[in-house]
């Protein structure tokens, strides 16, 4: 069996096929498939395999891609905040002395590998674990449909802080100072904005779209690394340029499924970095215990900041796992001889089990939520963060929840209908206040978000119908399962896009679901109808001219 995998050892191909295996046994069991592919990644190492060429760049052009659409989503003033950049400073030196105690404690308790720890070393382990991981945390919200509501941006703020202190320390222990250019580069990518503005409105919707992103994303981490600066760190400084164009989230949903299909490379190498023994995997499991004093820190200093309980909640358990710069970190310190090899394979196990873990955990957070939602509210600051008040629904009829272009519709037909009572709702502030600016009655909420539901009164509430109309259809059963959980007795209808999830949004407790791909045909022959009637009833046989048919779009 050793000899057939050391064959395969340039053989990455197989190995994504394997990944694959693994992934969709992951899915069968209701697990998430990254924790498949990091299985894999650990049966491979197992068997001799070890990651080759392919599989390496494959995950460096998946996280460099994570990156920039974490940029395109990001905007500067989310960084600013207080909730923010306070509670990193503050996470990262509690829990980084915090964790230095424990590792000294377990020393003097003569543990394997913890008795050769010294101050320094166990500093330099515990700052490593302090951070959480981008990849993992962007992606548990991307699955949730949550990357844009509260909780998600305060989760995105907190890692790219996080990031910084790391390019901070990386930059210090390697004595690796960025060029006098950088600076310039800087400065000439902020002047040539407007230029890439205008590139993107010219790409269009294809190909052209996606090959344009990749150019930012892929050039932008080229560029960074020429003047001696990390290169995701220019991935993610192209897309924060890009984020307030009109056309930055449809070019990160076109770039998504090339970069989860790069991101399965990531995952791989992770469980493939090294082969724990009975002590490696011993002392991994030892320092897994102290993700709940992480997580349970960032609550406590949420909820010092004014963030209510439910975000709170959903931020400490996202960040609740440790990060893959926590490798990088250890692997510079083994390459001084600053700690013992083996614990960058500890590291390795550590950040694979953390994230299985975490997967778990958060596909439950708002069973979680729910039923400690009283002990936690106790935690929860009496004053309010600017913007997170409570939602006037006195005399609304109607609910949108999610304003973008399928909810924009609904709404402004509901009001040619003449429904005055409709409010839209969307987690995402900049799309309320450009509803807002319409003329659309519209506020910011996390409808998806347990907290949301448990603050209106159902039983006092003249709401009647809820249309779903977010992207995600994972986020508009749930949203339609808290409703119903919470006494709404109304009509509930859906989008979707694929059959088989209509079976899913019905037992959430939906009444009707809309099929955007399968009615887009009806739609098209029953707006053709309307225009050919308009612009002629007396002819028995029409024929709608090119400029007839402008004229009728027009009107």
């Amino acid at each position: 069996m050793d000899t057939l995998f050391l064959s395969l050892e340039y053989k990455d191909p197989i190995w994504i096929a394997i990944a694959f295996l693994f992934g969709l046994l992951a899915r069968w069991l209701g697990l998430p498939a990254l924790v498949g592919f990091l299985a894999a990644g650990f049966s491979l190492n197992y068997f001799g395999a070890e990651s080759g060429v392919f599989l390496n760049e494959m995950a460096d052009i998946g996280v460099t891609l994570l990156l920039f659409t974490i940029g395109l989503k990001l905007r500067i003033k989310e960084l600013l905040k207080a909730e923010v950049w306070g509670v990193t400073f503050l996470h990262t030196f509690l829990i980084s002395l915090m964790l230095t105690a424990g590792l000294l404690l377990l020393k003097a308790l003569q543990l394997p590998l913890f008795a050769e720890l010294n101050l320094s070393s166990a500093l330099l382990i515990g700052f490593a674990l302090s951070f959480s991981s981008t990849v993992f945390v962007a992606k548990v919200l991307e699955e949730r449909g949550d990357m844009v509501s509260q909780y998600g941006r305060l989760a995105i703020g907190i890692l790219v802080v996080q990031d910084i202190f790391a390019v901070i320390f990386l930059g210090v222990s390697i004595a690796k100072i960025p060029s006098l250019w950088a600076a310039v580069l800087i400065i000439l990518l902020i002047v040539l904005r407007p230029f890439l503005f205008k590139l993107l409105t010219k790409s269009g919707h294809g190909e052209l779209q996606i090959l344009y992103g990749l150019v930012l994303a892929l050039g932008g981490a080229a560029l960074f690394e020429a003047v001696d600066l990390k290169g995701d760190l220019g991935a993610l400084v192209l897309g924060i340029l890009l984020g307030s164009h009109a056309k930055s989230q449809e070019l990160a949903k076109a770039l998504f499924s090339i970069k989860e299909l790069f991101l399965l490379g990531f995952f791989l190498s992770i469980g493939m970095a090294g082969l724990p023994n009975v002590s490696i995997l011993l002392t991994a499991m030892v320092l897994l215990v102290f993700i709940g004093l992480k997580t349970g820190l960032f609550f406590l200093l949420f909820t010092r900041f004014r963030v209510r309980s439910a975000p709170a909640t959903a931020t400490s358990l996202a960040l609740g796992n440790y990060s893959e710069f926590g490798l990088i970190i250890t692997t510079v310190a083994v390459s001084y001889q600053w700690i013992n090899q083996e614990w960058l394979t500890v590291m390795a196990v550590l950040v694979a089990i953390s994230f299985a873990l975490s997967s778990t955990i958060n596909n439950h957070a708002d069973d979680f939520y729910k039923r400690f939602r009283k002990k936690l509210e106790k935690f929860q600051h009496a004053r309010r963060l600017q913007g997170d008040e409570n939602i006037d629904l006195t005399n609304i009829h109607i609910l949108v929840c999610g304003m973008g272009r399928v909810g924009s519709g609904a709404y402004d037909h509901l009001l040619y209908q003449g429904e005055k009572n409709v409010l839209g709702l969307d987690s995402d502030e900049l799309i309320i206040n450009r509803q807002n600016k319409k003329g659309r009655k519209s506020g910011i909420a996390d409808v998806s978000s347990p907290d949301f539901w448990s603050r209106v009164d159902m039983k006092h509430s003249h709401i009647e119908w809820i249309l779903l109309c977010t992207s995600n259809v994972k986020a508009n059963a749930i949203t339609a399962s808290l409703a119903r959980q919470n006494g709404f007795t109304g009509f509930i209808s859906a989008t979707t896009h694929y059959p088989d999830e209509e079976v899913m949004l019905r037992k959430s407790g939906v009444n009707a679901v809309f099929n955007i791909y399968a009615e887009a045909g009806l739609g098209l022959a029953q707006h053709s109808e309307e225009i050919i009637s308009s612009t002629s009833t007396e002819v028995e046989n029409v024929t709608i001219s090119h400029s007839t048919y402008k004229q009728g779009r027009s009107d």
